[in-house]
Order: structure tokens, then C-alpha cells, then sequence
């Protein structure tokens, strides 16, 4: 089995904890009226669904790991004033029905955003930890369906965590422990799973608890399907190829992250084959930098989108 690395072990848990990331913004902020939801293409799937807000060029908001859309729910109230923004439920999180069993997870996800996109002119994608992916590979698949990417906190291939010597195929005895721990733990043992990482996840306490309610009302196959597949796929091959502007944002926190000059390198070093790739740090914050730094994400979030308006 391939060693991993005393940096990696050092931060293992963060890794781990940014690998499965699940989510939670809009419980902790301040209660808003909606603004009017715009008419949404017809459009109906078993893999996701789509709440639809605003007027204006169309920006796609994808969750992560376990993650209720609510996780976007701030800055797409925001960007509704200028922009039509849909935001993305995956099936089998936070209570969203999954009839899939054991089945496959990312790639079907693709295919169905390939799908919708389709249905909308050229939209802007943002997507969180396993929605990074995911818009990474919808750009890759379908470079004409899109305008651009934002991946926040998100790497082509999560496991290059661990270490610059790991491959999908080394990954994969990881991968399977961790779909275990997701399947076999009983309910109690399962909360405290996820409260522990919930620390990891984010510095602030009042979304804690909310992120643990998502992660407990995620169906568990669908977990563990999606975990097996984002911790052994691997998007860099793809990348030298990409014509879609891309920007990638990543977290730092030198109080219980990831450090900078650590999570510089990494982020260097996996996405260095993205011509023209746009790298952006955001310190003070861990995994959910729409949650810990809502801010600074909601100006990068305006210049990207200025990019292309």
C-alpha cells in the first residue's frame, strides 16, 4: 500500500474532512425575504433538482459533499439582483430522495448537469468541494456548455491530499474505508463522525450543527457511492485540454487547517496543467469559505462574473 506522507498524516484529518465536505451557510445568517424565484426550465431528473431565482446572465450554484443547497442560499439572494441564479440539490443529500442504491454518483451528476445547461445560454458554474468537481468535469466533457468555472475548495483529484504519489488506484483502499465508515456505523457513532469533522470543516460554530443535520438526513449509499468516486477520480488528464476559464479558490487557516504555504503548493502543484488557471487563497478560513469568509468569496465571486458579463 502506498505510504502517505508525515505532512499528509499530520493533516490527515483535514483531509479527510475536506474530501467529504458537507455544508451549511444560510442557517447561521439572518433571516431575508426571498427574492422572486424566476420561471425554471422545464426540466426533471432523478439525479438533481433546481430552484430557480433572478433575472440576468445564469450562474449554476453546486453543493458539496452531503451539503443542502442552503449552503449557497446568501450569495445567490445577492447575486439574484443582477443574475439568474439555479440552485443545485443533488439526490441522496440532506433529504433529497436517491433511488439509486449502490450505483453510480459523480458521473451521472455530470451527465444531468450537462443536461440542464443545456437548457440555459452558456451559464457560469460555482460549485463547492464535490460540485468543484463535478463543473470541472462538466467543462471538460462539455467545454461548449459552459462559460466558466469556479471550483471552491476543490482539487481534479481530492487524494493528491495525501500525498504527490498517490493515484486513483492507490487511492482506492482509502476510498473503501471511508465508504465503509459511512455504511457500517450505527446512528449514534455516526453523529459523533460527523460532529468531529464539523470542526474541521469550519471555523464557525453557530453552522456546525446544521452541517451534522445534512450529513444525517443524506441517504448513507449515496454517501458512500459519492465518497468511493471522488476520492478515486481523477480529473488532471484532462486538463491541459480545457478552453473554459477557470478560477480556483482554496482555503487557509493557520489555526486548524490547512497552512498557507501547504495549501499553496498543493493547489499549485494539481491544477498547474489548467492553462490559464486563476488561483486564489483565502485565509481565515477552512473547507466552507462561503460560511467563514462570506465576504472575500462574494468579492471573487463578483470579479469572476464580471469576466464574463
Amino acid at each position: 500500500m502506498t505510504k502517505i506522507s508525515a505532512p499528509a498524516k499530520t493533516l490527515r484529518a483535514f483531509i479527510l474532512a475536506a474530501a467529504v465536505g458537507f455544508s451549511a451557510a444560510s442557517i447561521v445568517s439572518p433571516a431575508q425575504a426571498e427574492p422572486a424565484r424566476a420561471e425554471a426550465p422545464a426540466f426533471v431528473s432523478d439525479r438533481l433538482s433546481v430552484e430557480v431565482m433572478g433575472q440576468g446572465p445564469d450562474v449554476i450554484l453546486i453543493p458539496g459533499f452531503a451539503s443542502s443547497r442552503e449552503v449557497w442560499r446568501p450569495l445567490a439572494r445577492r447575486l439574484s439582483a443582477t443574475h439568474r441564479v439555479h440552485l443545485v440539490q443533488l439526490a441522496g443529500f440532506a433529504g433529497e430522495a436517491w433511488t439509486h442504491g449502490d450505483g453510480a454518483f459523480v458521473q451521472p451528476v455530470v451527465d444531468e448537469l450537462a443536461r440542464y445547461a443545456a437548457t440555459l445560454d452558456r451559464p457560469a458554474v460555482i460549485g463547492h468541494s464535490m460540485g468543484g468537481l463535478s463543473g470541472l468535469l462538466l467543462a471538460q466533457q462539455h467545454p461548449t456548455a459552459v462559460s466558466r468555472v469556479m471550483s471552491v475548495d476543490s482539487l481534479p483529484f481530492f487524494s493528491a491530499m495525501f500525498g504527490p504519489q498517490v493515484t486513483p488506484q492507490t487511492a482506492r483502499p482509502f476510498a473503501d474505508q471511508a465508504a465503509a465508515s459511512i455504511l457500517n456505523a450505527d446512528e449514534a457513532a455516526f453523529r459523533v463522525q460527523q460532529e468531529r469533522t464539523a470542526v474541521g470543516m469550519m471555523r464557525d460554530e453557530a453552522g456546525r450543527a446544521a452541517m451534522v443535520d445534512w450529513s444525517m438526513a443524506s441517504n448513507r449509499q449515496a454517501m458512500a457511492s459519492a465518497i468511493r468516486e471522488v476520492m478515486t477520480t481523477d480529473a488532471r488528464p484532462g486538463l491541459a485540454a480545457m478552453t473554459t476559464p477557470v478560477w480556483a479558490v482554496y482555503a487557509s487557516d493557520a489555526n486548524g487547517g490547512a497552512p498557507a504555504a501547504m495549501a499553496d503548493a498543493l493547489w499549485s502543484r494539481e491544477y498547474a496543467a489548467l492553462p490559464g488557471v486563476t488561483l486564489k487563497r483565502v485565509d481565515d478560513a477552512r473547507h466552507f469559505i462561503m460560511v467563514d469568509q462570506p465576504d472575500r468569496l462574494d468579492a471573487l465571486v463578483d470579479v469572476f462574473l464580471k469576466r464574463e458579463d
